[in-house]
């Protein structure tokens, strides 16, 4: 486990951000959740498990790694219709299931998301809403740096609430078309997964303390974590966009607080995997160690050199990272 970083930037700032070692990132804490927090995320909940999502299963796009790729599509809250990629086993039958969320450059394919981190498994890759060709909406705008000022001027239209909802609509598409994963069919308790990585780790930490169809996540360098501290520290992300925001309109504050990854995931008592970063210049490495430090259940960390940058020893990197996610999920995700 890497201890402290010093990589070579030209960025006029440093994305280490003055933590020279775990120890201290250990020590960033979650900000304090608003009164009805949790009432405002269970409301939010109970309306997306009303959606009828309507799945639809495209044709086999491609096939790999003993996965059958389908195009799908599926309703998600206001109506909105998604779409995405869904992963079969070409063989055998569907004994795991994962919902995998992407990061904010959007979703073009599948890419190395897949095969997903169990055999057996089925996984459903949404586009959230205004991202990439299959996530498109009209009026959404799907440049990131847009995309994350969307609504912002209240909680309730905020479009980072209506993307969490998105993965609660993604989880009962994809145990509708893989009926092995519904509550009727998983006597031995939970069994679905979640993958998020830098906007899907954020969005997972926001989603999956209040869906009980879960029982384990991987959150890597995931972003909203602690917004007190992103709207100081500067960022190459989203992030800077809502820094700029925030500058004229310093009321956002008030909106930001229900949707603070760190404070939620005090309430996220899943079995969590968080992959955090010690230098990155788009998601600072002190609100992605705030989320970890924040979790309420077992977690697990694995410290990562660099995110959002390319390093020596990256692909080493991700490929402990691909065996301990392989690892972790086996250990915790009951089999049929």
């Amino acid at each position: 486990m890497a201890s402290s970083v010093a990589l070579s930037h030209a960025f006029p700032f440093d994305p280490s951000y003055g933590h020279g070692s775990v120890d201290t990132l250990l020590g960033v804490p979650a900000p304090p959740a608003p009164e009805d927090f949790d009432a405002f995320w269970r409301e939010r909940y109970a309306r997306a498990r009303a959606v009828a999502t309507r799945p639809e299963l495209g044709p086999v796009e491609d096939e790999r790694d003993g996965v059958r790729v389908h195009r799908v599509a599926y309703t998600s809250v206001g109506g909105v219709r998604l779409g995405g990629w869904l992963a079969l086993p070409a063989e055998g039958p569907v004994r795991h299931g994962f919902v995998v969320g992407h990061g904010y450059g959007g979703r073009q394919g599948p890419g190395r998301d897949l095969p997903p981190p169990l055999p057996g498994s089925a996984a459903i890759l949404p586009c959230a809403r205004g991202m990439g060709e299959r996530g498109r909406v009209d009026g959404l705008p799907d440049l990131a740096a847009d995309h994350v000022l969307h609504g912002i001027g209240s909680r309730d239209t905020y479009v980072i609430g209506d993307c969490a909802a998105d993965l609660w609509c993604a989880a009962s598409a994809l145990t509708e078309l893989a009926p092995e994963l519904s509550a009727a069919g998983r006597p031995g308790g939970p069994r679905l997964g979640y993958l998020g990585e830098s906007f899907g780790g954020g969005l997972g930490a926001l989603a999956l303390p209040w869906d009980d169809r879960f029982g384990a996540a991987q959150l890597t360098v995931p972003t909203f974590g602690n917004h007190p501290l992103r709207l100081i520290l500067p960022c190459v992300g989203s992030g800077e966009a809502v820094r700029a925001h925030h500058r004229e309109h310093p009321e956002v504050t008030d909106v930001l607080r229900y949707f603070d990854a760190a404070t939620a995931a005090t309430r996220l008592t899943l079995p969590t995997l968080v992959a955090a970063a010690l230098f990155d210049p788009a998601v600072p490495p002190p609100g992605q160690f705030a989320v970890y430090n924040a979790l309420a259940g077992e977690r697990e960390l694995q410290v990562l050199t660099a995110g959002h940058f390319a390093y020596r020893g990256m692909t080493a990197q991700a490929a402990e990272l691909d065996a301990n996610r392989t690892r972790f999920f086996g250990e915790r995700l009951t089999a049929v």
